[in-house]
Order: structure tokens, then sequence, then C-alpha cells
């Protein structure tokens, strides 16, 4: 038999029941610990009967073994934020102090030890160890039980409200006499309570001193703040204000002046809307200050009128002698607008709005331009034993003439541009032809530019539209120094009856120039154009139907101082005349026109003082003056 030693021998375990031994010792474990919590539990409760469980707090007051009975006096003395505790409401730069109690924060010391003592007393009975066993390792700090009375916090803030509120107040502006009134305007406000009362409710249960913004609803005015505009209105009324025409025009009225009490009475206080806004517009009534306009339009207005030149032999261009005139006329609205939108900014010296129109010839027109080369026709007209009054008048009217152009195929009037005939404008008394007698009157002299005129037109081969003689035949006219009688070929011209024209029937313009020989007693007028090689010939019939002047005639005039005489009409023959013209190019008549011209017998007139003896002085002799 062999035997083997034992450290080789195979050795055999049998394995031991490892989960049953563990779940048994678990459960003995579990069940220890369920009975030693039970016994604490049991011992805990039997040593605080009656009693709070020591480590609860409240707010950090301890109540560890308070009395029940106790709990809520020392909780009430103890916690004292609602009567303590500072709470400020503010709106703005405004501030109110409550106390939590006055908006309505109330301790509810009952609820709270209630709450206290009911820790670690839980019907459930783990969930009671559980509070005692934590109330004893780390404690539990509660928070008061808090009442928030509503109906209070709205008691309070509505004396806010009362405080705070306040309607909402347009701005007003107005105007008495030259005062400007002004009402201020004033934003609405509106204390929510409801919403502030919310919002204290949930910031009063932490407990501390609080500021609150107020919720105030502000309502502002559509117009709050019309300081901007009194401004504007106190500054128009400070002082006249002058509507000016601008420009640098010859005939330019005097400024329109409106005085500050004539402004108070067109001031306008418009309340403009829009959307999202509303504000005051300050300015001066449109309809009104459109009529007051529309007078000063007329004064205002000017034609265009093109530059005038005189024609420079030598150089052979124009030269300038009056500048070109800008037509202008008032432009209403814009100009109601402008003076208003200057009147906001403070100004008082203000210019009318303008619409413009160039004329057709400005400065810098050029002689070529205008088919202008050379001189087409010229007559000199001669006026001794002129006054010096109708000398006066000669040298005015003619210079209203002197560089005028006359556009292709167009008809000139004289009438149309001499303008104004009155003292005012330059014009003296001197003798007229005026009904059946010569009288002094403004302007005497102004037919001796149209007869040059006439003549001019007349020997230039150019078609005369319309032409008057004078009523009688006048010595002036006749004058021919060396050259054919021109009776019949005089023309008169009274404005705004009886005018001279003539048409420029040539594809070039026309310069007209007038030159006025004082001390030599001439006027002499000149058309530059471009020739087309018309010539003219003419014939006359000379004085036919000859009639004697009439008798005198002698009137009474009481101005005259007794014995004193005065003729104040001359005696003239009628007479008849008759010219034809034949205007004719490249051998051909391109007009044949008769001048018919009939001249009325004219009566001398003699006056005299009363009581003059032996009328009519035998020695006074008709003499032959006239316009």
């Amino acid at each position: 038999m062999v035997t083997q030693p034992i450290s080789q021998r195979p050795i055999e375990f049998a394995p031991p029941n490892l989960p049953a031994k563990i779940g048994a010792a678990f459960a003995t474990a579990f069940v220890a610990i369920v009975l030693a919590s039970f016994i604490f539990s049991t011992v805990l409760a039997i040593a605080n009967l009656g009693r709070v469980y020591p480590g609860v707090r409240m707010a950090g007051v301890d109540l560890s073994g308070v009395r029940r009975s106790e709990a809520a006096s020392l909780i009430n003395s103890q916690l004292n934020y609602p009567l303590a505790g500072q709470v400020t409401l503010t709106y703005g730069e405004r501030s109110w102090q409550f106390s939590p109690a006055q908006l309505g924060l109330r301790l509810d010391a009952e609820a709270s030890s209630r709450a206290a003592f009911s820790i670690g007393r839980s019907i459930w009975p783990w969930q009671a160890i559980s509070e005692k066993i934590r109330t004893m390792r780390e404690g539990v700090n509660l928070a008061p039980r808090l009442i928030f009375d509503g109906q209070a916090s709205h008691q309070a803030l509505q004396q806010l409200a009362n405080e705070i509120n306040q309607p909402t107040v347009e701005a007003v502006l107005a105007v008495n006499g030259l005062e400007v009134q002004v009402t201020a305007g004033q934003v609405g406000l509106t204390l929510d309570t409801e919403q502030t009362a919310n919002f204290l409710a949930a910031l009063l249960i932490h407990q501390q001193n609080i500021t609150v913004p107020l919720a105030v609803v502000e309502q502002p005015p559509r117009i709050l703040d019309v300081s901007a505009q009194a401004a504007i209105a106190e500054g128009i009324l400070t002082q006249p204000l002058s509507i000016n025409p601008g420009g640098n025009y010859q005939n330019n009225p005097d400024p329109l002046i409106l005085q500050p009490e004539t402004l108070a009475t067109m001031l306008s206080i418009e309340r403009i809307e829009t959307e999202t806004s509303a504000q005051y517009q300050i300015g001066l009534e449109a309809q009104e200050l459109g009529a007051l306009l529309t007078g000063f339009a007329s004064q205002v207005a000017a034609q265009p009128e093109n530059a005038r030149f005189f024609f420079n032999d030598e150089t052979r261009q124009l030269e300038v002698v009056r500048s070109a005139v800008v037509g202008r006329s008032l432009n209403l609205p814009a100009s109601v607008e402008h003076i208003n939108q200057q009147l906001a900014l403070g100004a008082h010296q203000i210019d009318v709005h303008y619409d413009f129109t160039n004329p057709e010839i400005l400065d810098d027109a050029r002689a070529e331009d205008l088919g202008i080369r050379e001189l087409v026709s010229q007559q000199t007209t001669y006026f001794n034993g002129s006054s010096d009054a109708r000398i006066q008048n000669i040298i005015t009217a003619a210079s209203r003439f002197h560089g005028l152009l006359v556009p292709p195929q167009a008809v000139f009037s004289m009438v149309d541009n001499i303008g104004d005939i009155s003292l005012d404008s330059g014009f003296a008394e001197a003798l007229i032809i005026f009904g059946d007698r010569t009288i002094k009157g403004v302007g005497g002299g102004v037919c001796q530019v149209s007869t040059t005129l006439f003549r001019t037109v007349f020997f230039g081969g150019f078609p005369i539209v319309e032409r008057y003689p004078h009523a009688y035949r006048v010595g002036y006219y006749e004058i021919n120094p060396g050259g054919p009688n021109l009776v019949g070929l005089d023309a008169t011209v009274y404005a705004p009856i009886v005018d001279f024209k003539f048409q420029n029937d040539t594809d070039n313009w026309l310069l007209m120039e007038t030159y006025v020989d004082g001390p030599g007693r001439t006027i002499t007028w000149k058309f530059y154009s471009t020739s087309d090689g018309r010539t003219v010939d003419w014939d006359t019939t000379g004085v036919r139907n000859v009639v004697d002047a009439l008798d005198p005639v002698y009137e009474e005039n009481p101005e005259l101082s007794k014995g004193e005489v005065k003729q104040v009409d001359y005696a003239a023959e009628g007479a008849d005349v008759s010219i034809t013209r034949w205007v004719t190019r490249n051998g051909a008549v391109i007009y044949e026109d008769v001048i018919n011209t009939h001249y009325e017998a004219w009566a001398p007139v003699y006056q005299y003082g009363p009581g003059t003896p032996n009328m009519p002085p035998k020695n006074l002799n008709p003499q032959n003056n006239n316009n």
C-alpha cells in the first residue's frame, strides 16, 4: 500500500451558501436599525412631549423645546418684520415710507407655531422619524406663516393714488392782442394699484427692507410743451414785418410793411395732427396773407425784356445799352410758405418768391446770330422853335425806344413800348392836340418821335399796320431842308387809344436806335438789320382841296387880368394829301400802298381877361405853333 503525503492529496471543499448568509445578515441589520429608530423616535417623542423638537427654528428664532402653547407668543414677539420693517415706495423723485403691516402684511403666529410643532410629528412614521433625525443632525429653519391682505394693501395704495393720479391736459397756445398766452400741458398719471399690490406680495415674503417703484401708468397729452411755438409767436409780434420785392428791378415797389398789431390779427395757430404726434404750427393765416400778396403781385410783376443794344459801326458788333430783364410773376403759394418759414426762424425782412421767365435775347447775344449786319433805314425830323418842355418830352420818349429789338415777322406797337407818359416818368406839360383844340398836356412832343419812326418805316420799305395823321397841318413835320415837302408824312400817337404799328416782315431781327440833338433840334431814328435788297419809290399829290383857316375864336378867361390877351391856338388851312409808295425787290413790286391824309381847317383862339376893351386887338396875327 502506497501512502501519499498529505500535501499531495487533493483536498475537496463543499461550497458555503453565501447569498443566504448575506441576506440573513442584512435582514438582521435592517431589523436592528428599524428597532433602534423606533426606540429613538419613541424616546425623543416622550422626552419632548408637548414641546417643539430640538433643532427647529423659525426665521432664525430657536424654538427647541418650547412648549406648543408658548411658541406662538415667542414667534410673535421675535418676528416683528411686519411692524418694524420698512418699505419705500417711489415714483420719480417722490417717495413714501410704509411698514409692511400698513401695506397688508401680517404674521400668523398660530399657524407658524403649528408648523414648527408639526415637524417630526407626521402621521407617516418614517417621515416623522426622518424629520426628527434631520432636526437633531442639522436643524430645520422654517419660514413663518405670513398673510398678505390684498384689501388692506389696496386701501393704502389708494391713498397714494389720490396724491399721484392726475388727468391728461393738452397744452394750449393763444394770442390776445399782442400777448401770447400759454396753458401748460400735463401728463396724465394713474397708479395701477393691482399691479403694485401683486409686486409687493411677491417681495414682502422675503421679509427685507425694500424700495419698490410704483406701477404708474403715464398718459402724455398729444401736445405737452408749447414753449417753442410760443417763442415763435412772440418773435413774430416783436417788430414789423417787411415783405420785400427782392431783385434789382427798375420799377421795384416799396416793401409791404405789416405792423405788429396787424400781424396779431393775422396770426394763425393751427393744430397739426399725425398718427404719431401733434403740434401747433405758428404763422400768418394763409388766406389773409395771400390776399395781401395778391395786391402786391401786380406791383412786383415784370415782363421779360430783351437786352438793348447799339450797333458799333466799326466793330460791327452789338454793345449792351441796357441789360436783359428776366420776367417774374409772384408765386403766391410759395411766397406764403416761405414767409411763414422765415418768420418761424425769426426773420422780419423777407423776400417773396417768383416764377421767372427769361427773355428771348440776353446780354450775350451776337449781331451775326440775330442777322444784324448793317444800317437798313434812317430818318431825321426837325423841331426848330420847340419849347424846352417839348424838347424834354422828345428826349424822354425817344429814349424809350433806343436799343429795342423787333423780332422777325413781328408787329411792333409804339404804344406798347412807350410805357407810362406822366410827370412822374420824366415827361413835361407841352402843347398837344385834343379834340378840336390845341391845349397843354403831359407829353406834348411825343408825336415828333412817332412821326420820325413812321418815316423810318415808310422809307425803309416795311409794312405799315396802323397809322393816324394829325388833326391839322403841323409846321414841325413839314421841315425838310434841301428835300421835297413831306406834308402828309406824319403820324400821331395818343396812348392808349391812338397807336402807330408796323411789321418787321424780314427773317432777321431789327435793331432800333434813336438819337436826339437838343441844340440842333433834330431827332434821328435808325434801323439795323440785314438788307434784303428792297428799295422804296414814292409819289405825292401834294396838298389839294385846300380850305381856308376858320375865323378866330375869342374867349374870356377869368384867370387873365384886364387888358391881357393870350393866343392859345393857331390858324391852319385844311387840305387833303395822298402819297403812294412802291416797295421793290429784285425788280418786282412787293408792296404798294397809299397813305391818305385829311387835315381839318383850324381856327386861331384868343383868350382875354375880363373887361379887356377892343377885342380882338388888330395887331395880333395868327401864327402856326402846334404839336
